[in-house]
């Protein structure tokens, strides 16, 4: 039967779908037609194809109409990653490779006109996606195989030519090529990258007490985060330093981020899964597909999905274009970014903080409360800067914090106790692990992406608590969704006290109303700014 069918991946966003590559080669009118929903790129695989073929001395049916068919048809596919899965479909209809070779095997790759292998984007999203399919092998070029290697219980095979892929499956002896070059393209690389991660400290920074508890119960709940305050008021500073305080990644966030890189064609294979928590800080001048994801052709992830497990930092927020402040909304809520248009949809992770900054005005002078006011700016422009920060977006935000200069006895202060980034890290560590054994059975990691309706039947809150948070959503000051926000507030706020105490704290009225006054941006108390007394308080109110 001249009949065969090789298997690919077809990719919409992160997420893959195992295609059937069926050609059928038979006697009829000669030419090649390829059907099954193929975009144009894909459309000009068959002159691709039929030249690698022939200038790798394999043999082409010439005289015999051959069709080849991208099932399930229903699918969009786009890429020149089928070519490979193309020919070898071809030469396996054509009896050049045996049939039974193609089984469990899936081929990704572009072809050259001379039968050399190119390398494409998105390797290892493919082959997690083949993989959980029943994949257990698959042919890519050799630069990728590093990539592809990820996969656990895969078996890669990194070829230089589609010679090489021929003799592999028919069992012969695998000819010499010349070596692949890898894929060209720019790569983005961030000055706020790992090397920019190992200079900052939050050691460096004096004063700040307040803000600087705040970004820990963030990190450690996986909260969005204003900071707003003049200008030089350290507003930037704290943002770069909180990934110095994120934990290693989970291995399923690890996966999901390298996965993402690879979609983005700037992973480096060689330096393995990505395992730190990711910094990124666009321009204010940043369009909506650059920040939100998407593109021409295949879409591609924004900014905010390659901060996923990290942190994306969106300085002078007001500055943003009121488009992209609209699109936050949606990912901001629940963590993923959905893409839709002619059709089909693509999904791209999106569970990373989200962490804002504004001035008071767009001076950033404007100081009434310190006694100098330097700031120029007309009331109505002032009211109009500060109108772009609210709204449903500024619902979305967790913990709002007003960021003011240190004191100069702050700055000068030689025996302040000042933590290093590890010594907070520590204890977010331990608070996300407090948080990973109670959502064992969810699928959801932290705090900050707990549903509501499942904190409140499985997690609830004691009654006076509850009460106090009744109190504000009746009083109008508090929305339903910042209710739910300040309960996951009030958690995190919890689970960090209880690695100060050594003890189990549940939250209650005290961590209520620090995550209330940590939502609305009212100075903390006492016992607030001092989490070792908050936790005495707690653990005395528990007892009694």
């Amino acid at each position: 039967m001249p009949f065969a069918t090789a298997r690919s991946v077809c990719l919409d966003g992160a997420v893959g779908h195992l295609i059937d590559v069926q050609a059928d080669v038979s006697p009829g009118a000669v030419g090649t037609t390829l059907v099954g929903r193929a975009d144009p790129a894909l459309h000009e695989a068959r002159d691709r194809c039929r030249m690698a073929i022939i200038n790798s001395d394999l043999r082409w049916p010439a005289t015999k109409r051959i069709t080849v068919l991208l099932s399930p048809a229903d699918l969009l596919k786009r890429g020149t990653h089928f070519d490979l899965a193309i020919c070898i479909a071809v030469l396996a209809a054509d009896t050049v490779v045996p049939r039974h070779a193609l089984e469990s095997t899936a081929f990704i790759g572009e072809v050259s006109l001379d039968g050399r292998l190119r390398c494409v984007a998105g390797v290892l999203p493919m082959v997690l996606a083949a993989a959980a399919r029943g994949v257990t092998r698959v042919f890519v070029p050799e630069p990728s195989a590093q990539e592809a290697s990820m996969v656990p219980g895969m078996t890669v095979l990194g070829m230089r030519s589609l010679a090489q892929v021929a003799a592999e499956l028919a069992g012969e002896e695998v000819p010499e090529a010349p070596p692949v070059a890898p894929m060209s393209g720019s790569r983005l690389l961030s000055w706020r990258g790992e090397e920019r991660l190992e200079e900052v400290d939050f050691a460096d920074l004096h004063g700040l007490r307040e803000t600087k508890y705040a970004v820990e119960v963030a990190a450690a709940g996986g909260h969005h985060v204003m900071l707003s305050g003049p200008k030089g008021s350290g507003k930037t500073s704290i943002a770069e330093r909180i990934p110095t305080i994120i934990p290693e990644l989970a291995p399923e966030e690890s996966l999901e981020l390298t996965a993402i890189h690879s979609l983005c064609g700037t992973l480096d294979a060689a330096q393995g899964m990505v395992r730190r928590a990711p910094f990124r800080a666009p321009h204010h001048d940043a369009s909506k597909a650059s920040l939100i994801g998407g593109g021409s052709g295949q879409v591609r992830p924004g900014e905010i999905s390659r901060a996923h497990g990290g942190v994306l930092f969106l300085d002078e927020f007001p500055l943003f274009r009121s488009d992209v402040i609209d699109a936050l909304r949606q990912p901001m809520e629940s963590g993923d970014v959905t893409i839709a248009r002619h059709g089909e949809a693509a999904v791209l992770p999106a569970r990373g903080m989200v962490v804002l900054a504004c001035n008071p005005c767009p001076c950033g002078d404007y100081r009434p409360a310190a006694g100098s006011n330097s700031c120029k700016c007309r009331e109505v422009v002032r009211r109009d800067y500060q109108a772009r920060v609210k709204g449903p977006v500024s619902d979305r935000i967790d913990i709002t914090r007003h960021v003011e200069p240190p004191l100069p006895h702050e700055r000068g202060d030689r025996f302040a106790l000042l933590e290093t980034s590890a010594e907070i890290r520590a204890r977010v560590e331990v608070a996300r692990r407090l948080q990973a054994v109670r959502y064992t059975d969810c699928s959801w990691r932290l705090n900050g992406q707990a549903p509501g309706p499942a904190l409140r039947e499985r997690w609830p809150l004691p009654p006076a608590a509850q009460r106090l948070l009744d109190d504000e959503v009746f009083a109008g000051r508090l929305t339903s969704r910042g209710a739910v926000r300040v309960h996951r507030l009030a958690m995190t706020v919890a689970d960090l006290a209880a690695v100060r105490a050594g003890v189990n704290v549940r939250p209650g009225t005290v961590e209520v109303e620090t995550a209330l006054r940590l939502r609305s941006g009212e100075p903390l108390l006492a016992r607030q700014v001092a989490p070792s007394v908050a936790v005495a308080v707690a653990v005395e109110e528990q007892a009694g």
